[in-house]
């Protein structure tokens, strides 16, 4: 079953049969909140890196600026772009009220209130507050989802919107926190195949006593099966023996990816105590997908243009008999890039 379990998971993904533009949208809905390529990705669109056909950041870097995408501050106060149509949800999920604004909050809300739309450089002058003190309120707003960062394109001089101004059509009410933790439990559900629930708290940043409620509730609607210590969508146990145990290459994902964000407990764990002693840099860079698990990471030093790939820790000695795939898919994504030991082994 766990092969079978996998498979699907990579089928589910895309990352077997990459999707066209016509599926691409659902695919994004189902892996929100979205985010941009890690350290080289600052201001770019999100990416669902291997699972298109086709270039998804500029095609994403589209609906940002017809607005189709739109950011926020979601799981865990991390930034994120999401399908405006979905804002009632992830507000159900993610929304922080702020019972009594204090002198700065209050006071930059009463000036966008008043003059409208206001970049920070604007509230400054306005204000005469300094930018380190601008900045924290208007990220609290924005967790209140009272005010709305408009990133519509690249560029750093954006505008702050009060947020029913911007959306009015959207009822921030509209579900209740456990309904719209049902709704995304099942989305999750469908693109991991299997999960357990670390896993949804790893990737949501929710509390993991909800996400268990929300579960058994899904179970008892006869929408979830429990299946060894975790879920899966019931109709998904009725199929599991037809699916094709195919899986692709080696992949190298970086931090951002939904798979990554998903185990990022368990690769912590895993990994963390292989690669912490080591003498030089070791800041994680790319998890590597072998077969359909995680099983290596390239640590070493980031930079602006190739990073220093010091070494690549795997988690058993048998990886090595899959040395050049993890390799090359390490410089694939960092073209450029050198790397120097495998497994602490120099490379020459």
């Amino acid at each position: 079953m766990r092969t079978k379990l996998l498979a699907l998971r990579l089928q589910r993904q895309q990352l077997v049969t990459p999707v066209a533009a016509a599926g691409y949208d659902a695919l994004y809905r189902d892996l929100q909140p979205g985010m941009n390529l890690y350290w080289h990705g600052f201001g770019q669109p999100p990416e669902c890196t291997f699972r298109a056909d086709f270039d998804d950041v500029d095609y994403n870097r589209q609906r940002q600026a017809r607005r189709q995408l739109v950011k926020g501050r979601f799981a865990g106060g991390n930034l994120g772009w999401i399908v405006p149509e979905d804002f009632p949800l992830f507000a159900a999920l993610y929304r922080k009220p702020i019972l009594l604004m204090d002198d700065v909050q209050l006071t930059i809300m009463t000036l966008i209130e008043r003059m409208g739309p206001l970049n920070i450089q604007q509230i400054k002058e306005e204000t005469g507050y300094l930018v380190k003190v601008i900045t924290p309120a208007l990220h609290r707003l924005q967790e209140a989802f009272l005010l709305y960062e408009d990133q519509y394109d690249g560029e750093w001089d954006r505008a702050w919107y009060r947020f029913e101004e911007m959306f009015p059509e959207h009822d921030l009410n509209r579900y209740t926190r456990a309904e719209a933790l049902e709704i995304i439990l099942q989305r999750f559900a469908y693109r991991m195949a299997w999960f357990d629930t670390k896993m949804a708290k790893s990737f949501y940043k929710l509390p993991e006593k909800e996400i268990k409620q929300a579960c058994a509730r899904l179970a008892e609607q006869g929408a979830f099966t429990a299946v060894d210590n975790g879920y899966m969508l019931s109709s998904d146990v009725e199929m599991l023996d037809d699916v094709q145990q195919v899986f692709p290459q080696v992949l190298a994902f970086h931090r951002n990816d939904f798979l990554v964000r998903a185990f990022d407990h368990e690769l912590k764990n895993r990994f963390k105590p292989l690669y912490d002693a080591l003498p030089y840099d070791h800041d994680p860079q790319y998890y590597l997908l072998v077969d359909g698990e995680f099983r290596a990471v390239s640590v070493g030093h980031f930079r602006y243009g190739p990073y220093e790939i010091h070494d690549i820790v795997c988690d058993s000695p048998d990886m090595w008999a899959r040395k050049d795939e993890i390799c090359a898919a390490v410089l694939k994504e960092n073209p450029g890039a050198v790397i120097q030991r495998f497994m602490s082994q120099p490379q020459s």
